[in-house]
């Protein structure tokens, strides 16, 4: 078989696994299924926050966190809606992606909804697709009360006690400049 059409396919196979590790990422978190979260990351996955409130450094890092993050949510529900993967054209083992999800939790006490986009490199290690890196960036994570109001304001992160800036879109250089490409046009 034309090699063209066998990477093809691998790509074609990959992002449906991919896609599955995602899916695979929101049911370890809600179900709290340790050895299922254990099994989607390499060994030396990095898993953090861009407000930096999380940080886990290789596998047992990173199950460290997410013990910490469980101790202190009573129930949490992802659902991801759309995924962007683009495959690493010199190494059929690598792709990063950017994952578009929401999540509700209910956290020391108070419920809470947020918007969220995963950052991710995958690596496919002996054949299996798992997160190498995850960075969550929030477009807001405030309390339910607070939702209405918050949307319109820069400081869309709650979920910490305090009042912060969300990770974006004000952080995109194209949120801000949008104006100027309808320019002249």
């Amino acid at each position: 078989m034309d090699q063209d059409i066998l990477k093809r396919i691998d790509r074609l196979e990959s992002r449906n696994e991919i896609l599955e590790l995602i899916a695979k990422y929101c049911k370890a978190c809600d179900d709290r299924d340790v050895p299922l979260l254990r099994s989607i990351f390499t060994e030396d996955a990095v898993v953090k926050s861009q407000d930096g409130m999380m940080e886990g450094i290789g596998r047992d890092g990173v199950l460290d966190m997410y013990r910490k993050r469980f101790e202190v949510l009573a129930i949490s529900v992802h659902w991801t809606h759309d995924n962007i993967i683009t495959f690493d054209e010199n190494d059929p083992d690598r792709a990063t992606g950017e994952c578009f999800c929401h999540a509700e939790a209910h956290r020391n006490g108070e419920t809470l909804v947020g918007s969220l986009r995963y950052d991710d490199t995958y690596q496919r290690v002996n054949g299996v697709w798992q997160f190498s890196s995850r960075t969550l960036k929030f477009l807001y994570y405030v309390p339910v009360h607070e939702y209405a109001e918050a949307l319109g304001s820069k400081k869309r992160m709650r979920a910490y006690g305090d009042q912060r800036d969300a990770d974006y879109p004000e952080t995109f250089d194209c949120y801000n400049t949008w104006a100027k490409h309808y320019e002249n046009a």
